[in-house]
């Protein structure tokens, strides 16, 4: 007989024999699996077709009207968005991109890909509901009707690319569990900060829409369902009760009910039966909360499983990082610039050439703690790996003049280096390689990963870690300081939560100095990718660490943190009468008072490690 035949005939007994000793089939529990699977992606598509009826209905026939009435218009679109809020679970995890087109930020676009041949880089067109929103917030212009018109044809056309997807596509209970998990976390790092709408300004009501959603589906699961609809009905109450953007407590939302709820949801997946895909994502797919000890993976963006962090590496990487053999002229190690005490950063607003010239570098030195919880490196962006970055700067003639070439001869004729890359790589008597010298590097600067400040202990339950200032100073940075639309809870730097795949930039309009108003000369991000809309863009950095990594900006032009809340508050460049037609940054006063600039800074300094 054949053996795959056998193989099959055993599998089966096995699988009803497990089913009668249990007392209830496998299969029953499948087909309980499929049920709900199926239901729910018919609730999913339902939502959708709403939608897509109530866009073609009532949002389009409000423009089409011989006069539009603004206050129609705006009611008409707030309720689309209410509408996409039902199933952004789902489109966000789905089908990213297209979900991107429906509520995509309102700015030009480009990938990392691009980055891979700069030359065919082309920026995508924003569309979807954030750019609709702003044709109607604050004023509604009659002339950017037939804009609007387009825009919202494009909507209906790309909704009907995401029905057609979910008709097509079954969903699966672990997926399902996943998204929604997923959703709740980006609820409180995205939702209740204003990021997708930042005019309306309608954050809590359509956060409550989206949690009413994931309530259907969650509660369709067996398991603790009580505890899991008590939690979501209060967090849904408090959203609808606590309306109103700037007075909003997004400290107790977060403690008190959502990690609560994203918990809950982590304890259905796990005792969901059947096999279930792993993801190489930057935030473990396992974790209860955002905030859970070790929720970060280190090796999330390394350029594959052989670059991974160990412990051997990163003893190895430590030598390397002191040894100022590894410059050209043996006189500048990786801590020449990257001081521990100033969370390896080196305090100054440039550093110098290495060849004594007195000539400035063109880049303030960033911090190198988290530095492994990002997709892009430097300034603008131009590295994808750590290990790209470490051959980029030892390979600067300006910044190290070294050669890995040369570093590789040193270390293989020093017994203490050989024993070192043996335990690290297995070396032997086999040659050392570059790629290990830059791997070793990097998996020291990967285990300088800390979040473990006095915030990450208030979110993970000790009340007592933040003083009121501190607590006062993340609700407005969460809400009308604005600070949490560019600087992502909860790592706090630009890669763009829940799924954190790409760092964001952001045009601020920097001045090249204190003493006038004329805009850094620094291209940045533009010079790498060539499209106009990012001249003068840069990689937003973490706050984490901020008290000990001044001065700030990509030129260290500001020595104080309460300079550059001043800068922020006032509308960044065009608060000082810089004109950059591109500027990314609301040039609106935030209308912050002395007190409120002070929390904010106060909590800003409770980001430090401990």
């Amino acid at each position: 007989m054949c053996k795959k035949v056998v193989v099959f005939i055993l599998l089966v007994v096995i699988v009803f024999t497990l089913g009668f000793t249990t007392g209830q089939p496998v299969y029953t529990k499948q087909k309980e699996g499929n049920a709900r699977e199926h239901l729910i992606q018919k609730e999913v598509l339902g939502q959708m077709l709403s939608f897509r009826t109530y866009i073609r209905d009532t949002l389009s026939a409000e423009v089409q009207k011989g006069t539009v009435d603004t206050i129609r218009l705006r009611r008409a679109f707030l309720k689309t968005r209410l509408l996409f809020k039902k199933f952004e679970w789902a489109s966000e995890y789905f089908t990213a991109d297209l979900s991107r087109r429906l509520n995509g930020p309102p700015v030009e676009e480009v990938e990392n890909a691009d980055l891979l041949d700069p030359s065919l880089a082309r920026g995508v067109e924003p569309i979807g509901l954030q750019v609709i929103e702003e044709l109607i917030y604050p004023t509604f212009d009659n002339s950017n009707r037939q804009k609007l018109i387009r825009e919202i044809e494009h909507l209906i056309t790309n909704t009907d690319y995401l029905i057609s997807y979910f008709e097509d596509h079954q969903l699966e209970d672990w997926r399902i569990l996943d998204a929604t998990k997923l959703e709740v976390f980006r609820i409180i790092s995205l939702g209740i900060t204003g990021f997708d709408n930042a005019l309306s300004r309608n954050s809590m009501i359509e956060s409550s829409i989206a949690l009413g959603s994931l309530q259907q589906i969650l509660l369709q699961y067996e398991g603790r369902k009580e505890t899991l609809a008590l939690t979501l009905t209060g967090a849904i109450k408090y959203l609808q009760q606590h309306a109103e953007f700037e007075s909003f407590d997004r400290a107790q939302f977060i403690t008190q009910f959502a990690n609560n709820i994203s918990t809950e949801i982590a304890q259905l997946e796990r005792n969901l039966p059947g096999p279930k895909i792993r993801y190489n994502r930057m935030l473990r797919q396992d974790v209860n909360t955002m905030f859970d000890l070790n929720a970060f993976n280190v090796d999330a963006f390394s350029p594959g499983p052989k670059f991974h962090f160990s412990n051997e590496k990163a003893v190895l990487g430590e030598k390397l990082f002191y040894d100022v053999a590894l410059s050209g002229t043996h006189t500048r190690s990786c801590a020449s610039c990257h001081h521990p005490d100033r969370a390896f950063t080196d305090g100054l607003n440039l550093q110098v050439d290495i060849h004594g010239s007195g000539r400035l570098l063109k880049r303030n030195t960033p911090t190198l703690l988290n530095a492994a919880l990002q997709s892009n490196y430097f300034y603008d962006m131009r590295s994808l790996t750590l290990e790209d970055q470490i051959h980029d700067v030892i390979g600067n003639k300006q910044e190290m003049d070294g050669s890995v070439t040369d570093i590789v001869q040193y270390v293989s004729s020093d017994k203490i280096y050989r024993s070192l890359f043996n335990k690290a790589f297995n070396t032997a008597d086999g040659p050392i390689s570059a790629e290990q010298v830059s791997n070793a590097l990097a998996s020291y600067i990967r285990g300088l990963t800390k979040i473990n400040s006095r915030f990450d202990d208030y979110m993970r339950g000790d009340k007592n870690a933040l003083s009121k200032p501190e607590v006062d100073g993340f609700n407005l940075f969460m809400g009308k300081g604005k600070c949490a639309t560019c600087h992502f809870l909860p790592l706090f730097n630009g890669v763009t939560p829940p799924k954190f795949i790409q760092s964001e930039v952001e045009v601020l309009g920097v001045p090249k100095s204190l003493k006038d108003s004329v805009l850094d000369s620094d291209l940045g991000y533009y010079d790498i990718i060539g499209v106009d809309s990012y001249k003068y863009a840069f990689k937003i950095p973490s706050v984490r660490n901020v008290k000990k990594t001044a001065p700030y900006m990509h030129n260290g032009i500001y020595r104080t943190l309460d300079e550059v809340m001043d800068f922020y508050n006032n509308g960044g460049g065009a608060g000082l009468g810089i004109k950059l037609p591109n500027q990314t940054l609301s040039d609106e006063n935030l209308h912050l008072t002395e007190k409120e600039k002070k929390d904010i800074i106060a909590f800003m300094e409770s980001l430090e490690s401990q």
